[in-house]
């Protein structure tokens, strides 16, 4: 049988769906806080949940904006949000399934767009982001959260090497200057570009995508032959717990 990449992405998220949804990770954070604060008293109208996972973003945003869409490639994933939506009384969460970079939707149909650790399993990064630009309207703002690379080819291989053992899924963590460079190239007006690190418990990481041990051996092993100049980016710690970049790119749609 012929895999594909979003098959391979469902075959990786489909089964996890409930644990992104109870995941205490991905539902706290600085970012997502600041999400919140961005949005409270907006009197938004529309906004769009881009590659939902969780629903955690759906779930801080939905009670300050009219209507918002959870997006996601996994059905399994947008059944888990509909149940949970609908036990916290938020009926205001449309859900839509499809891919990235091909938008189900009109023309500037929303007022916000917002994408969260999602953006790495894109099969065409750039096309994604010119598809958030054509559904913004005129002065709507585009939110983007994921880890960057940083940048150095040690350090990105590095990067790259133990995100794939984790998750044959993952095809990529952009740098800073390769996002900001993809927004430009869509038409989006850049506003702010914030690093904030991000610890990763090394056991909770795993267990997470649950990949097979000899993935995780791997990891660890790739770990422990890195020079001081990569153990010391990446903050590693004896059990194999590491620190990470994630960007929050904030751009809007001229008009």
């Amino acid at each position: 049988m012929t895999k594909t990449q979003h098959g391979l992405t469902l075959a990786q998220f489909d089964p996890q769906a409930n644990a992104y949804v109870s995941s205490t990770v991905h539902a706290s954070g600085a970012d997502l806080n600041a999400l919140e604060r961005l949005v409270a008293g907006a009197q938004l109208g529309s906004a769009l949940d881009l590659g939902c996972g969780g629903g955690h973003v759906s779930y801080r945003l939905a009670p300050h904006v009219g209507q918002l869409t959870a997006y996601d490639l996994s059905q399994a994933m947008l059944d888990a949000v509909g149940r949970e939506a609908a036990g916290r009384g938020l009926g205001n969460i449309a859900l839509r399934r499809g891919a990235a970079e091909a938008l189900p939707f009109a023309d500037a149909s929303f007022d916000l767009v917002v994408t969260r650790y999602s953006a790495h399993h894109w099969t065409d990064m750039a096309a994604g982001v010119k598809e958030i630009r054509r559904v913004l309207k005129p002065g709507g703002r585009a939110v983007i959260i994921d880890v960057v690379s940083p940048g150095p080819p040690a350090l990105d291989t590095f990067l790259q090497a133990v995100e794939l053992l984790r998750d044959p899924s993952h095809i990529r963590d952009y740098s800073a200057v390769e996002w900001l460079t993809a927004v430009a190239d869509a038409g989006l007006k850049l506003e702010r570009c914030e690093l904030r690190p991000l610890a990763l418990d090394f056991g909770t990481w795993i267990e997470r995508m649950k990949p097979p041990r000899s993935h995780a051996e791997a990891i660890r092993s790739l770990q422990a032959l890195m020079p001081q100049a990569v153990a010391a980016a990446f903050a590693l710690r004896p059990d194999g717990s590491f620190q990470v970049d994630s960007a929050m790119i904030e751009a809007v749609r001229p008009g």
